[in-house]
């Protein structure tokens, strides 16, 4: 099982990563997590580190491949990041939380102890950065939600609310397929005479 969360800044996907990963007891991958651990290895702000990978493709592609190291080798895991649906082929679900701008930026103004406009400007400049250099290194898009199984709005729902809705989804995913795996086996006694009385 594998379940990949993306969304813009302050959207709240790592919140509910987090508590995806914990309910479901697998192990949670983080871009957003690698990107400040490498902003803060540096010394820089992510907003100074974005900067950076503006001019230095090397930094996205080392994040990235992390993250495809990890999808190749785990069976059991959550994946945290804007581009993870696109890295994770074989997901489960792939869920894109939303959120209203001046939502994203008081709770980014919170979380990181700054003036509403200082979080408003900054996550103004991190997706713009995001955005020019996803395409120039992917030619893809953040925004085009075409790869998406689930597209939730996190002003309108809690982030429990939302690991709740992720794991209903799961069941029902879970519930499918068993029903095919058993109608498929009845299938196959029928037609080797075993399901005959």
């Amino acid at each position: 099982m594998k379940i990949t969360i993306g969304g813009p800044p302050g959207s709240g996907t790592t919140t509910v990563a987090r508590i995806l990963a914990a309910r479901l007891n697998a192990k949670l991958i983080s871009a957003g997590e690698i990107f400040r651990q490498i902003a803060a290895e540096r010394g820089l702000s992510v907003e100074q580190l974005s900067e950076v990978a503006e001019r230095d493709e090397s930094l996205d592609r080392e994040i990235d491949k992390r993250q495809q190291a990890y999808a190749s080798s785990l069976q059991h895991a959550v994946f945290e990041g804007r581009l993870s649906a696109f890295f994770v082929k074989d997901a489960t679900l792939k869920i894109w939380i939303k959120a209203p701008l001046e939502v994203r930026a008081k709770r980014v103004a919170s979380r990181d102890r700054l003036k509403y406009k200082e979080a408003l400007s900054a996550i103004k400049m991190r997706e713009h950065s995001e955005i020019k250099r996803y395409e120039r290194y992917y030619r893809l898009n953040p925004n085009d939600l075409s790869a998406y199984d689930i597209v939730i709005d996190s002003s309108k729902f809690t982030a429990e609310d939302i690991a709740s809705l992720v794991l209903h989804a799961l069941e029902r995913l879970r519930a499918d397929d068993d029903k095919q795996a058993n109608e498929g086996s009845c299938e196959a006694s029928d037609k080797d005479g075993s399901g005959q009385q």
